[in-house]
């Protein structure tokens, strides 16, 4: 099969197919039939689904379009088919986590943030493979880039899924780096939004203060609209509705350029290639030139330089308290899952409880950082996709995902041989919606690109 960026849902974004919508030159069915078509072209290839029912998806279709025979108007996802990371409950389709502990549950509901997708539309085709327990262990989904490459284990299938064309949207979660990760070694925009937007209801708990729902999609003008679906909205969540509705906050700078801070953190920079070095100078060099951004090379504070082992403790210690019983059986657990359960138990309350100070601590510092700055640019990962046997090294997104911060990984680069890696930017808690229109003003001043990375073949 050969892919190009004229697959259905590399060329049209979400906004495309509702004007299609309107206009009537396009229907849920049309819709539903593109996504049933790319499943059966790709998926042989590249094993992104746990589930899928082609039948179901046109049966839904099929009702949205007769709603919308009906002078209804459409919603911001109306017939949107969207793939569901395998820990989501869902009331349609079994919930299995990876696992074979967990072969065959079927929760009988919908997660709440599937719920919000379809309150606005969006229909659900299946479920997207996941590590076991969205940790480490990698499942049978491949890079569409290229099968001996690593996808990027946990979110892996719902990366892949839109990267190949067979949704335009799809959910994730992010406890370290499994949004950004895949989503730079598959070439499709991720976005992490900040911690506690987007309800947990319904879904796989790993570590309470760390699990964070995103989404992977095909093009940078639908990081908005998926966002506006699936967050917590109103008075109910004081917080982050202040934040959210503060205009002077979440505007783009008119008077100034925007304020951008390049970090390279020392923890993780090393881990980084030359070509992926190279890269990012050369992007920070070309986006100074326009005067509308003024990038700084910074340092992180001190309260961030030990993330990776404060992130450790934290995240093994609640790995050994939640799956207390799965560790019972342990010939059905991977290996890397028993070590950190096993790791996780060595792990005293009070050592835990510091661990989680530290974090706020953290956060707190890395809050203060942006009175300085819009946005931080940093790489998504620190080389394209590695083989499939190599470990995954260290990278910034793990730092991120610890003091709550907003995300964004762009399919901005192209290692030496032809494989997509990304771009990162990174706001301030609760500054989404600038941090979107800062991405939105990179891709039109042709700094960032509109859609996903293409893949040439498998």
């Amino acid at each position: 099969m050969t892919m190009s960026a004229n697959l259905p849902f590399h060329k049209f974004s979400i906004a495309a197919i509702l004007d299609g919508y309107r206009a009537k030159t396009l229907s849920p069915t049309d819709v539903a039939q593109w996504c049933a078509d790319a499943y059966a072209a790709a998926e042989p290839h590249v094993h992104a689904w746990e589930c899928f029912d082609a039948e179901r998806l046109m049966g839904a279709a099929k009702a949205a379009t007769a709603r919308l025979a009906q002078g209804e108007a459409p919603r911001s996802l109306e017939a949107i088919p969207v793939g569901v990371k395998d820990i989501f409950n869902t009331a349609d389709f079994p919930t299995q986590m990876g696992s074979p502990l967990w072969r065959g549950f079927t929760p009988g509901n919908d997660a709440r943030v599937l719920y919000d997708m379809k309150r606005h539309g969006a229909l659900v085709p299946g479920k997207t493979v996941t590590a076991e327990f969205a940790v480490h262990a990698l499942g049978k989904t491949l890079n569409p880039h290229s099968a001996l490459a690593n996808p990027g284990t946990s979110s892996s299938g719902s990366a892949v899924a839109v990267a190949a064309g067979m949704v335009p949207v799809a959910l994730g979660t992010q406890t370290a780096g499994s949004i950004v990760r895949p989503a730079s070694f598959c070439g499709v925009w991720g976005c992490k939004p900040s911690f506690g937007l987007v309800p947990r209801t319904g879904m796989l708990k790993t570590t309470d203060s760390l699990d964070t729902v995103g989404y992977f999609v095909a093009h940078a003008g639908d990081l908005q609209a998926v966002f506006d679906a699936i967050r917590v909205h109103g008075r109910d969540y004081p917080i982050s509705h202040a934040a959210l509705t503060d205009l002077a906050r979440q505007s783009a700078p008119s008077e100034r350029p925007w304020r951008i801070a390049v970090v390279r953190p020392a923890a993780v920079w090393g881990h980084a290639v030359g070509y992926a070095r190279d890269a990012l100078d050369a992007w920070c060099a070309r986006v100074g030139q326009d005067a509308r951004f003024d990038l700084v090379d910074v340092g992180l504070p001190a309260e961030v330089n030990d993330a990776h082992a404060l992130h450790s403790t934290i995240y093994d210690r609640a790995l050994a308290y939640y799956f207390q019983e799965e560790y019972k059986r342990t010939e059905l657990i991977s290996p890397v899952m028993n070590q950190l359960i096993v790791s996780g138990q060595g792990i005293t309350p009070a050592q835990y409880e510091q661990a989680l100070d530290l974090q706020v601590v953290a956060a707190r510092a890395m809050d203060a950082f942006f009175s300085g700055f819009d946005a931080i640019v940093t790489l998504s990962t620190g080389s394209s996709a590695p083989p499939r046997e190599q470990v995954e090294v260290p990278d910034s997104a793990l730092i991120w995902t610890l003091t709550h911060l907003a995300s964004v990984s762009a399919p901005a680069f192209t290692s030496p041989d032809g494989m997509p890696f990304g771009v990162q930017l990174v706001a301030r808690r609760y500054n989404d919606p600038l941090l979107f229109r800062l991405v939105c003003e990179l891709v039109e001043r042709q700094f960032l690109p509109a859609g996903c990375n293409p893949i040439a073949h498998f």
